[in-house]
């Protein structure tokens, strides 16, 4: 009896701390539309931002990258907005396109940033490649990437349910 009660609790709990931490970022993520996205321009802005690199356990360092900006024409709106990887990129650096890993070395963070700008100028020009656009939250931003889909939705519900189920019987 008292195991079942745990696990009818423990499921109910689980529910309402997915539904805080996981299914509230998830459903904004879900409301983005696919559209259709072709790159405007590649370019470099001239500013520096700091990232923070690990060497180890107790060993932390900046280092800098410069910023890369690529404007594209989504087809949902017609109108020019900001490519940006994924949510946690947008929500980090909101003015760069994008991040790259940090290293110790800024030549390093430079060469990847640069090797990321000759992507988008050369091979991906001005093919049309699937972007999600939200006009209500961000109109004047892109993504490429969703940071949640719908499994993280039947994740949030299905365990707590299957810990409660599992708890009655």
């Amino acid at each position: 009896i008292r195991l079942g009660l745990f696990l009818i609790i423990s499921g109910v709990v689980s529910l309402f701390i997915f539904g805080f931490c996981w299914l509230s970022p998830a459903l904004q993520d879900l409301q983005a539309t696919a559209a259709n996205c072709t790159v405007l321009s590649v370019q470099q802005i001239g500013e520096v931002f700091e990232c923070t690199f690990t060497c180890g356990a107790d060993c932390r360092g900046t280092s800098q990258y410069p910023c890369v900006q690529v404007y594209v024409n989504n087809s949902e709106s017609n109108s020019r907005a900001l490519l940006h990887s994924d949510e946690h990129q947008l929500l980090t650096n909101p003015k760069c396109s994008y991040i790259p890993p940090c290293k110790r070395e800024n030549q390093k963070n430079l060469e990847s940033v640069m090797n990321w700008q000759q992507y988008w100028k050369d091979e991906i020009g001005s093919q049309p490649f699937t972007c999600y656009f939200n006009q209500f939250q961000r109109p004047d931003d892109v993504l490429l990437h969703r940071t949640h889909d719908e499994i993280v939705l039947l994740h949030c519900f299905l365990w707590p349910l299957v810990t409660f189920v599992v708890g009655v019987f």
